[in-house]
């Protein structure tokens, strides 16, 4: 699955997460010039990453 950068809602709620320097600045430079915030950036990444977790690796629902 290619990673695409998708326009969704929802609600949300803050949360602090320190990043490296180098990953802040190659961030900003592959998002500049598009519409898209760092924020949405980083919540697709991670949306991504999930979805593509090796099934032995995906995290387990306690539902």
């Amino acid at each position: 699955m290619a990673f695409r950068l998708v326009e969704s809602r929802s609600e949300t709620e803050n949360k602090t997460v320190r990043f490296p320097v180098d990953l802040i600045n190659d961030i900003e430079k592959a998002i500049s010039g598009k519409n898209i915030t760092f924020s949405k950036f980083v919540i697709t990444a991670c949306q991504y990453a999930l979805e593509n977790l090796e099934e032995t690796e995906k995290p387990t629902s306690n539902v």
